[in-house]
């Protein structure tokens, strides 16, 4: 039934619709282009319904509740969501977000899940995320472990059931890293692990502990033999909750749907995972994967911010003119899609790397790339679709307050910026197929655009070979900005890619979004959906 618009002293004019139940890949030009051959359709349709975005809204309004004890004052160390939030984990993970990949399918279509996803509900990917990216990482250095692990983490079932793992219909993996002292210097790590009835034992702490309720993690600790990677269950086989000690959940800026915390291990049970000292390549294998959710995340968060936008502009009117036909919108709306679209189509075309054995030193240092620039974009975008709604864009009845609040996010996590450009520069310089093949990706667009061609040969001659430390960001920045107008010129239509080149490279442009001089704006509209023709 519809909602009354004569009340009893004005009528409600003027306002947008409800958007309703939509289909997020039919509505996606960009996503059926860049991500043809992914697997997403069903999914898309169902994330789209109303109902799944009011799970959502719930999922945030109804924070996850630490429960320390039980009422006779025994521990309990666990963490209670919502019925809306394992709604969303069912949702998730029956479509094969987290097992995708490692049965049959493809990181592709996972990468695509990962950008509709976010622009619903962002906070319930992360335990996915790193259930997906556990795999690699225990199928490569603990093949011992991943014979009873895998086939739970890959199960495509949510059970939040407290239970050991032989109980479970299936799993989720996390991860608990950093410490106080230390953050993103892990080699800091003062967490111990000792031998001590025919197991490992873990004493110490961890900072921050992403999804606590999981059925275990990954995690390092030191033994004689240096820092080493451990895979600690939070159930025991025998019936018992192992020692690890929720401290308290952090209080997040965003995120707020899914927990994080701050733990202590008491001796907790740890099963090794790769060799003694060696725990950090070991956890590192997870890492490369969560940078590809990471990655992508950001383009999602844009596309959902570009979309309330657009039925903001294309319902609403001002000054006797429809928002969405005002020259000034129009070319903000154009140049915010430029932005979205490129993150959209770099992060798919690292995914493919990913199912290309033979790309993966391209992979390993494109996923830096597209994780470094897209999380520098994605609050600037976001940011300016707030603003597009004026103080509507403000309230948290929309959604942009939310995705305002996720922008920063997967900048942070999985290494922040500073630390991404160093592992760029890291990677080119151990990895020399890496560089190779990110030029040739590079070489495969010349001659699709003059600006293209001219920005490319001056980023040559600035750096030949790597630069200073000191210039990492804007080397980064660059290359992340060349490889992205190489993906579009040769993905997108013409004039998404000429567009691109013109005012990402060769400087016809402001400094702020909408700043540009684009004279045909009606084809970058399209790519927000079809309302726009």
């Amino acid at each position: 039934m519809e909602p009354t618009i004569r009340l009893a002293n004005h009528e409600v004019t003027n306002q947008p619709p409800a958007i309703g139940d939509r289909d997020l890949l039919a509505g996606d030009p960009a996503l059926r282009c860049h991500g043809e051959g992914a697997d997403a359709a069903a999914f898309a349709q169902a994330l789209g319904r109303a109902e799944v975005a009011e799970w959502g809204r719930e999922a945030n309004r109804r924070l996850p509740e630490l429960r320390l004890f039980d009422a006779g004052g025994r521990r309990l160390d666990e963490v209670a969501f919502t019925d809306a939030y394992h709604r969303l984990m069912a949702l998730g993970l029956g479509a094969g977000y987290a097992s995708g990949p490692w049965t049959g399918g493809s990181h592709l279509t996972h990468a695509a899940q990962v950008y509709l996803m976010s622009q619903v509900e962002p906070g319930a990917c992360c335990p996915m995320t790193m259930t997906y990216a556990a795999v690699p990482a225990l199928r490569a250095a603990a093949p011992d472990l991943a014979r009873d692990w895998v086939p739970k983490l890959t199960a495509a079932a949510y059970d939040p059931a407290v239970a050991p793992l032989s109980q479970k219909r299936g799993a989720t993996l996390g991860m608990a890293m950093t410490e106080k002292q230390g953050g993103s210097d892990l080699r800091t790590n003062a967490t111990r692990a000792e031998r001590a009835d025919g197991h490992w034992r873990l004493t110490g702490h961890k900072w921050f502990c992403s999804a606590p309720m999981s059925d275990g993690f990954l995690t390092l600790a030191q033994t004689g033999a240096g820092l080493t990677c451990f895979l600690v269950p939070r159930w025991l086989e025998g019936g018992t909750r192992n020692a690890i000690h929720l401290q308290r959940l952090k209080d997040k800026l965003g995120n707020r749907a899914n927990a994080s915390a701050e733990i202590e291990y008491h001796g907790a049970v740890a099963f090794l995972v790769g060799e003694e000292g060696r725990g950090i390549p070991a956890i590192l294998r997870m890492v490369h994967h969560t940078r590809l959710d990471t990655a992508m995340a950001p383009a999602g968060l844009m596309r959902a911010a570009l979309d309330h936008l657009a039925h903001w502009v294309l319902h609403r009117s001002a000054f006797q003119r429809r928002l969405a036909d005002q020259p000034l919108m129009r070319a903000l709306l154009a140049d915010l899609a430029l932005d979205w679209e490129g993150a959209t189509a770099l992060g798919l075309h690292v995914a493919r790397a990913f199912d290309d054995p033979a790309r993966a030193p391209f992979a390993r240092v494109a996923v830096a790339l597209a994780k470094f620039l897209n999380n520098k974009l994605a609050p600037r975008v976001i940011v300016e679709a707030m603003e597009g709604l004026g103080g509507m864009g403000y309230v948290e009845d929309t959604a942009l307050p939310m995705l305002y609040r996720e922008a920063p996010l997967n900048g942070i996590w999985e290494g922040s910026g500073n630390v991404i450009c160093l592992d760029i520069l890291r990677t080119l310089a151990k990895e020399p197929g890496a560089g190779a093949q990110l030029q040739a990706d590079l070489d495969a667009a010349k001659g699709a655009s003059r600006a293209y061609d001219a920005a490319l040969e001056t980023h040559r001659a600035r750096w030949p070979g790597l630069p200073p430390e000191a210039e990492a960001r804007w080397f980064a920045e660059r290359t992340a900005l060349l490889l992205t107008a190489s993906v579009l010129l040769r993905a997108a239509p013409a004039p998404v890619g000429d567009a691109f080149a013109a005012t990402r490279l060769a400087g016809e442009r402001g400094h702020l979004a909408g700043s540009h001089a684009l004279a045909h704006p009606q084809p970058l509209l399209e790519r927000i959906g079809p309302a726009f023709r």
